[in-house]
């Protein structure tokens, strides 16, 4: 999903600033699946309301720089609904751990217990804060979401767990190999 088709779909929910967008892009249900910049965030809604798919109100405060609060407009919300009518794409997979890992065979020992105690530790702090998450959801699409991300995130420390010693295992053949050259 592009920034502007997920902009729509945040203020389908609440209006919201360019900031709350982001906080809710960060921090809210949408962090499981999407990220986007400020950066990316403002042209998009700068290109949403020159299409008249959003409005933009801008609000005076004291002693701060107005604040541009959107809106979806009917306009909008067909494109929005128009754009959840066509099939998603497949996901795009980039993991830096996934290709530290296929390289592990060029690293110290010592480095590759490393990552994968690091990344065990991730995935069950993102467990525990999905859990917590999880108690904030307000739809029935928020739940599945977190629990569907819960899910993910429990099956990686399960696999951790499971098979790091195969990375471990080849690690210390090569060392072996190493120390009778």
């Amino acid at each position: 999903m592009d920034v502007r088709t997920m902009c729509l779909g945040l203020l389908v929910k609440q209006e919201a600033t360019g900031y709350e967008i982001k906080k809710a892009i960060t921090n809210g249900h949408a962090s499981i699946f999407y990220d986007a910049s400020l950066g990316a965030i403002y042209p998009a809604l700068n290109r949403l309301t020159e299409d008249g798919l959003v409005t933009c109100e801008e609000l005076s405060q004291d002693k701060r720089p107005d604040k541009k609060v959107y809106r979806i407009t009917t306009k909008g919300m067909n494109t929005f609904e128009m754009a959840l009518l066509q099939p998603p794409t497949a996901d795009k997979f980039r993991s830096d751990f996934l290709a530290a890992m296929f390289f592990c065979g060029q690293m110290p020992e010592s480095r590759l217990v490393e990552i994968l105690d690091e990344r065990e530790e991730f995935h069950a702090d993102r467990l525990a804060a999905l859990k917590e998450l999880e108690q904030e959801s307000q739809s029935v699409g928020e739940t599945f979401l977190t629990r569907y991300a819960m899910m993910y995130h429990a099956s990686n420390v399960q696999f951790l767990k499971e098979n790091r010693y195969l990375l471990e295992a080849d690690q210390n053949e090569d060392d072996n190999a190493e120390a009778v050259q």
